[in-house]
């Protein structure tokens, strides 16, 4: 069975240059957490915990199914407040997120309603009933490739932002939603080497 990397065979939405482009983002199904309050919180692992152990769960389920043989895709963040000033006046409390990892098309609810029963009985995390599969249609975005620590994306998220004005396009920030990619381990990487996708829809 052919193993497929769909960070390549979607590279254009899980690589990015360092300046910021546009990039249309299809409707894909993503397992999903939902919380509030700062990233490094021990609800914020619970629910990245659970959202792994679902997404490992169900790449075994198809793989062993003989259907496909994909890798687990990135770690996935969706950041947005009810008082967007809270992500410049370091108000981290009343942060509100979504964890998440797309899933390849042939997974369905049923699917994923297995897995979450097994991850339920084998290791029962906190956050376990609170995994949920949704689509996520995002459309026309703008995004760029943020190197170093999560704590110094501030200049970039300005260029991103300034980079959709000066193009005539807009943003909501809580319809739509400021959305990071993590594509690096940040428990084996150096700060100053992780590597983030930053993306905004924009209307």
């Amino acid at each position: 069975m052919e193993k497929i990397d769909f960070k390549k065979t979607l590279k254009y939405l899980f690589n990015a240059p360092m300046e910021p482009v546009f990039v249309e983002v299809p409707e894909m199904n993503y397992l999903m957490v939902d919380g509030r309050g700062r990233p490094d919180s021990s609800d914020a692992a619970c629910a990245i915990g659970a959202v792994y152990s679902v997404a490992y769960t169900i790449k075994f389920m198809v793989k062993n199914a003989g259907l496909l043989d994909f890798g687990v895709l990135p770690l996935e963040g969706l950041w947005w407040s009810d008082d967007m000033a809270d992500f410049t006046n370091g108000n981290k409390d009343d942060w509100q997120w979504t964890y998440m990892i797309m899933q390849p098309s042939l997974v369905n609810r049923q699917m994923v309603e297995k897995a979450v029963a097994e991850v339920r009985r084998k290791k029962n995390p906190a956050a376990i009933g609170r995994v949920k599969f949704e689509a996520l249609a995002e459309g026309r975005s703008a995004q760029m490739m943020h190197i170093g620590p999560y704590a110094d994306e501030g200049p970039n998220i300005a260029k991103l932002h300034r980079f959709i004005s000066e193009t005539g396009y807009a943003f909501d920030g809580k319809k739509r939603k400021h959305h990071e990619i993590y594509l690096s381990d940040p428990a084996r990487t150096a700060p100053e080497k992780m590597k983030t996708i930053i993306r905004q829809p924009v209307t």
